[in-house]
């Protein structure tokens, strides 16, 4: 996931709303906090993961269980084959990814067609053992802004009201770029590592207590294990973890204890 913007100015909207005497929207429902969701998520990928020592007060598992392709106009499907073993009372997040042309090269037609059967395969990961949320995980590149939001649209209106809806997004998008203003989730979270070119800007504003000008964006944060951790972190949000290798003990302590420092 590439970061491609600079961090901008995050308050005159807010200053302009104060000034004219306009309130603030009020913030969206949130069925992860409805849920009491963990408040730290780790992401298990495309390799196989053993998570039974996690606490589950604590801790939830986000995995990755399907990875839908965009090309032409087909929809190619590959589920997750390695191996997720969990405790029986680990709450479970259902990831999807979506990869289109930014991934593979090949312009995607963006047809309804593709829209149902994506909502369609999406909608199934709700059978998987114990899942009770769902999480989008696609750079849509600004052509395909549109049918991601007619997308997320379509899902939230075939899911059941109470199962929360969570997608990633590049911290940039939550900073200077109102696209994912309005979208019909619970959280989006920022990503911020292996961000590229904008990552000292970002961590930059974080550190110096900056934040996320987009409201979906303030109620979570997406880390990697192996990337310092030098911004402030609102206690009240949650933390999704990346590690790119297999979950270990001595990771997750390893990230409680820095997150406490």
């Amino acid at each position: 996931m590439r970061f491609e913007r600079k961090a901008v100015a995050l308050f005159p909207a807010l200053a302009l709303m104060i000034l004219s005497g306009c309130k603030p929207k009020a913030p969206a429902r949130n069925r992860l906090d409805e849920k009491h969701f963990p408040s730290m998520i780790l992401w298990a990928w495309e390799r196989p993961e053993e998570l039974e020592f996690l606490d589950t007060r604590r801790y939830a598992v986000a995995f990755l269980a399907q990875t839908l392709t965009l090309k032409g106009d087909d929809v190619g499907f590959a589920p997750r084959h390695q191996l997720l073993r969990v405790s029986p009372t680990t709450e479970l997040i259902a990831v999807t990814r979506i990869e289109s042309q930014k991934t593979t090269g090949q312009r995607a037609a963006l047809t309804p067609a593709q829209r149902d059967r994506l909502v369609t395969l999406i909608l199934k990961t709700l059978e998987l053992n114990r899942v009770t949320a769902i999480q989008i995980d696609f750079d849509a590149v600004s052509s395909e802004r549109d049918f991601y939001r007619a997308l997320l649209r379509d899902l939230r209106a075939r899911l059941p009201d109470n199962v929360p809806l969570s997608i990633t997004a590049l911290a940039s998008f939550c900073i200077g770029d109102r696209w994912l203003n309005d979208l019909p989730v619970d959280e989006a979270v920022p990503m911020i590592f292996r961000m590229g070119a904008d990552d000292q800007s970002i961590k930059s504003l974080l550190s110096a207590g900056g934040d996320f000008g987009e409201p979906l964006c303030r109620r979570s944060y997406g880390i990697a294990v192996d990337e310092p951790l030098e911004m402030k972190f609102e206690k009240s949000r949650r933390l999704y973890v990346f590690n790119n290798h297999a979950w270990m003990e001595k990771d997750v302590a390893s990230i409680q204890q820095r997150i406490q420092q």
